[in-house]
């Protein structure tokens, strides 16, 4: 029984990785992709392997954020096998269902919440490191915030300097400048919101042998692979609402939004606090559309959008409460 549950764990795990590049990791080849600075297939080929790449990067540098995931928020003694399968079946089925509807949510709130939830029904509120809690959420919080004032201000600053270039050589640079911005952005992805599903299953590991939780090789190459192959396979919804739908973009527009983003990621990622890749991305989005007015927002899709990312709290902590309660009549 406890080696199907951490079968059963890992499998989850890795379904929550392929929920990542679905939704996620999608993000940063959005606007590259809306506007045609690289081919469809190409931009999601670089996407996947830069991913992979920026996962990696991550264990080379400690795996900070992977740390605070999977033994930051509750300690690995606190938890049971049941309810970190819990945990994540929790946030798989919420990014899934939001990912069919072509939201672009947060997994990264959505694994939080769920560890949240998971760990308050087998230790109760004590059993959480509110210190901890408390940077991951002001950390989620304050991203998309700084993502729209770094996308407007740097947009800002590009008009002002490019004011005497042709449109053609603006649009021009702005393509090969995208490209990289892009590429950095899915790098910055792996680094950090990759190392999410390296955490949970390094938890599940920790607790199955009971040891203190250590990341192997082996959970960041599997864990990257998944989520590129997500991204491959099922990241068009997200594509389109995001790099699409949210406003007009020019390439030298989808620079500052993705080196906006990847920035303000990169930062987050040399502390240990998982953001979302999609909150900061859309918000630069966002702050790069209103230099032009506030009105080439498209505000109708963005409310729908951040309406979901509230929605992620509430429902990926109950339903994660319920689920560890409900499977806790097997432990």
């Amino acid at each position: 029984m406890p080696e199907l549950v951490l079968g059963a764990s890992i499998a989850l795990a890795l379904a929550y990785a392929y929920a990542n590049g679905m939704n996620d990791a999608a993000n940063a080849v959005a606007t590259v992709i809306s506007t045609r600075a690289l081919r469809p297939t190409t931009a999601v080929i670089m996407g996947g392997a830069l991913n992979a790449a920026g996962a990696v990067a991550g264990l080379l540098l400690g795996s900070l954020v992977a740390k605070t995931i999977g033994k930051g928020i509750i300690d690995p003694s606190d938890m049971t096998q049941l309810a970190v399968m819990s945990a994540i079946g929790a946030s798989v089925i919420w990014v899934f269902l939001a990912t069919r509807l072509g939201f672009p949510v947060s997994v990264s709130h959505s694994l939080v919440a769920s560890v949240v939830g998971a760990g308050v029904a087998v230790a109760g509120w004590g059993g959480l490191n509110a210190t901890i809690v408390l940077k991951v959420l002001l950390a989620l919080a304050l991203s998309p915030l700084l993502g729209f004032l770094g996308g407007f201000f740097l947009m800002l600053a590009l008009y002002w300097g490019l004011r005497r270039r042709t449109p053609h050589v603006v649009n021009l640079w702005g393509r090969r400048l995208q490209i990289v911005a892009s590429a950095f952005l899915a790098f910055s992805h792996g680094r950090n919101d990759g190392q999410n599903a390296v955490g949970i299953i390094a938890l599940a590991w920790a607790v199955f042998y009971g040891r203190d939780m250590e990341i192997e090789v082996w959970m960041v190459l599997l864990s990257a692979a998944v989520i590129g192959i997500g991204t491959a396979f099922g990241g068009w919804r997200v594509i389109r609402m995001l790099g699409m739908r949210v406003t007009r973009l020019e390439p030298i527009q989808g620079f500052a939004a993705n080196i906006t983003a990847a920035a303000v990621i990169e930062a987050a990622s040399n502390i240990g606090l998982p953001v979302s890749t999609t909150h900061t991305a859309t918000s630069s989005i966002m702050g790069v559309g209103a230099i032009r007015r506030f009105s080439a927002v498209r505000w109708g899709v963005t409310r729908s959008i951040a309406v979901a990312w509230l929605v992620t709290y509430p429902f990926c902590l109950v339903l994660a409460w319920v689920l560890s309660k409900a499977l806790s009549v097997f432990d």
